[in-house]
């Protein structure tokens, strides 16, 4: 059996850190304040889908992402991330996979057995924090049960509670067609992984075209990634999805050591640089790379981009 399968049972069988404690607790429109002086001047990574128009669906956009986002703790085989979500939004990344463990009427953020210290609340505060200082993003969020077996009518009451008793209702976009950045704007998109909770159907092949090879080692990995490239641009129309994040052989932090470096080489290159339209690209660890500053510039046009922090 493979490192990798080997890791997997690892992560769904080892003595759950389970979730015992306490939960702590932007509207849409479009955006124009600035709107000009920005797109002439350097943009901040906090910003920088303010240089795009409203009419642009999000399906032609080149997303940076984190593949289980809130993966940060529990050792070099479980943390995929060393970024708190907070961080990430501000270093540019707009998409969050988010892994949900249902436990006594809440969410709990796990990455298989491991809760991260972290629960759904918590992430949904953080998205509505940066949102309200940034008007012109969006944030598209993969919201996916992981470490609990409830049915979806159940993962579906829990979310309820969120929406409503908690108020995070007005947070979300719940419509279930793919946005333009204008119908998004300020308003955290849901990419629904498990039936009935409403927003874009994840996964659905309709709408989607989805790499995501978690078993490819590095080697073996990068040729799709590269292949999920060349076809978001020579056959748009989905929104593509390209997990540079892989599980195999060795700990997340040393495939994204190998992964992210020829990935960023790939899209600074001659020709990958021209590309457009890359759609949503997950990865682990960007930040050690600066992977989603590279990304972002795919939406530019040659404008040069700052980081936030």
């Amino acid at each position: 059996m493979g490192l990798g399968l080997d890791r997997r049972g690892f992560l769904r069988g080892a003595a759950g850190l389970s979730a015992a404690g306490v939960l702590a607790g932007v509207g849409s429109g479009q955006f124009t304040a600035g709107a000009a002086e920005r797109r002439a001047s350097v943009l901040s990574t906090g910003d920088w889908m303010s240089a795009l128009g409203d009419g642009t669906p999000v399906q032609r956009l080149t997303i940076p992402g984190t593949h289980d986002s809130g993966a940060c703790i529990g050792g070099p085989w479980v943390a995929c991330q060393n970024t708190a979500v907070d961080a990430q939004l501000n270093s540019g990344i707009r998409f969050l996979d988010v892994r949900c463990r249902a436990i006594d009427n809440v969410f709990a953020i796990h990455h298989g057995a491991f809760y991260q210290e972290l629960m759904f609340g918590d992430v949904l505060d953080a998205c509505r924090a940066f949102l309200r200082a940034h008007p012109s993003e969006t944030v598209l969020m993969r919201v996916k049960q992981e470490y609990s077996e409830v049915s979806a009518e159940e993962f579906r009451r829990i979310f309820g509670i969120y929406l409503d008793d908690k108020g995070y209702r007005p947070l979300f976009r719940l419509d279930g067609g793919l946005p333009t950045l204008g119908q998004a704007r300020g308003k955290v998109v849901l990419l629904a992984d498990s039936d009935g909770l409403g927003g874009v159907r994840y996964a659905d092949p309709q709408l989607f075209d989805i790499q995501d090879d978690y078993m490819a080692e590095p080697f073996g990995k990068y040729p799709k990634i590269e292949a999920q490239f060349r076809k978001a641009v020579t056959q748009p129309g989905k929104l593509f999805v390209n997990y540079v994040s892989t599980a195999a052989l060795l700990p997340p932090r040393s495939n994204a050591d190998r992964l992210n470096p020829k990935v960023k080489s790939l899209l600074e290159g001659s020709e990958g640089s021209a590309w457009r339209g890359l759609g949503i690209v997950p990865m682990d660890f960007p930040n050690e790379f600066g992977l989603a500053e590279t990304l972002i510039r795919h939406n530019l046009a040659g404008r040069a981009v700052r980081s936030a922090a």
